[in-house]
């Protein structure tokens, strides 16, 4: 990291830098861009195929399928599973839209049950609640770059007889006691949108599955259903990974340990010098892992969760910080407060899913999910990428403690 020297405190400091981190691997990528160029094979292809087998090794996957987006790759889960018209899916409310839009989108119907306080994940208990005969499959989101807890989900699936579907669109490379994000359930969902912890240079997407059988209905299934050419036994969509960003992504890919472990140090960082300032009561900080408190500062109400006893699991591969969140009632105030010193911010997510006016017709009330309603009233991202660095991290802290105090 960097030395403990200032930030002067006129430099803008961005919630994600891009351009940084591209600027590091850009030889890389222009050597990619180049092959593929040079090689007129732009869809699929060898590059696609290469990046599936480096991808699915690197997340202890069985099979990996490149798709079009993250958003697609939830939408032919869905389809792979024959998720449509008269089913539920049952998942958070506290989310990016595509996890519930991509359900909607199937003519399957979202129920969606509360979240944990202190992870921000699906409360397997609430979840549990909402299960009726129609559900047939369970969406949780690791969400932030935190694994969920798989134990609880697994055990209510499997009593019910449901499939699990992961929305693992910020957490690639997570782990959890009982294997890798993308591997817990039937199908894991990935996203490499250009600000996650890997990004490709537009959208673009990863189904994995231990299943072969899955996985070949994922690979018909986005290319039109096809099988053979021209031959469609069933209607698919155009969820093709592109050659371009496969090759762009291989490049990263071979970086993204390093990173991770930037973010893990900013991260501890900033969770330190919280706790070393013993923020106000109402503060909760997103947990530097599952192992740990998640708690900052003075009590909240809120349930601690530990590994489970006799686990071998590294708490240290349990998070990958997509974003680092924390919450105060004073969230907007603060959020002011930062943008007028230059350091943005972002609130994920300010409309839980269950009160999106889309969503009107299911009958959901404020109030019905009070939990998520209150983590949207109440959190804020803030920067935690790669090239950070100490100095930067410092200032952040100070000024959301200054003003906290204040």
């Amino acid at each position: 990291m960097e030395s403990r020297c200032t930030v002067p405190r006129s430099e803008a400091i961005p919630l994600v830098d891009v351009q940084a981190q591209n600027a590091g691997v850009m030889e890389g990528i222009r050597e990619a861009i180049e092959r593929v160029v040079r090689s007129g094979h732009f869809i699929l292809g060898e590059e696609v195929s290469l990046f599936e087998r480096e991808v699915a090794s690197y997340l202890d996957v069985r099979c990996a399928i490149g798709v079009s987006s993250g958003t697609d790759a939830l939408l032919v889960a869905l389809m792979a599973l024959g998720i449509g018209p008269g089913d539920e899916v049952v998942t958070s409310p506290y989310s990016f839209f595509a996890t519930a839009g991509a359900i909607a989108r199937v003519g399957a119907t979202p129920v969606f049950a509360d979240i944990d306080p202190a992870t921000f994940h699906l409360d397997p208990e609430a979840a549990a609640r909402v299960i009726g005969p129609r559900t047939k499959a369970i969406l949780p989101v690791h969400l932030f770059g935190q694994a969920c807890s798989p134990e609880a989900l697994r055990e209510l699936a499997e009593r019910h007889s449901l499939a699990i579907i992961e929305d693992a669109a910020q957490a690639i490379g997570a782990k959890t006691p009982v294997g890798p994000v993308g591997g817990i359930g039937a199908l894991g969902c990935f996203s490499f949108f250009p600000s996650k912890n890997l990004g490709a240079l537009g959208d673009a997407g990863l189904v994995t599955t231990g299943d072969p059988e899955l996985a070949e209905r994922v690979r018909v299934l986005r290319a039109h259903g096809a099988k053979p050419k021209y031959h469609h036994a069933q209607i698919g969509g155009n969820f093709r990974l592109d050659a371009i960003q496969a090759a762009v992504l291989r490049v990263k890919l071979a970086r993204l340990d390093e990173w991770t472990r930037a973010r893990r140090e900013n991260a501890r960082l900033y969770s330190s010098l919280f706790a070393e300032a013993g923020l106000p009561p109402g503060v909760l900080v997103t947990p530097p892992d599952p192992g740990a408190p998640y708690e900052v500062g003075a009590p909240r109400a809120v349930r601690s969760r530990r590994a489970p006893e006799g686990s071998s699991f590294d708490p240290s591969t349990g998070h990958v910080w997509n974003q680092y969140v924390i919450r105060t009632p004073r969230r907007d105030e603060l959020r002011a407060h930062l943008m007028s010193r230059g350091i943005a911010t972002e609130v994920y997510y300010p409309e839980p899913l269950h009160l999106q006016p889309c969503f009107a017709h299911l009958g959901y009330r404020p109030e019905s999910m009070p939990v998520a309603e209150e983590a949207s009233r109440e959190t804020l991202a803030i920067p935690v990428f790669p090239e950070l660095g100490e100095a930067r991290v410092r200032r952040i802290a100070g000024e959301i403690v200054g003003f906290l105090r204040g």
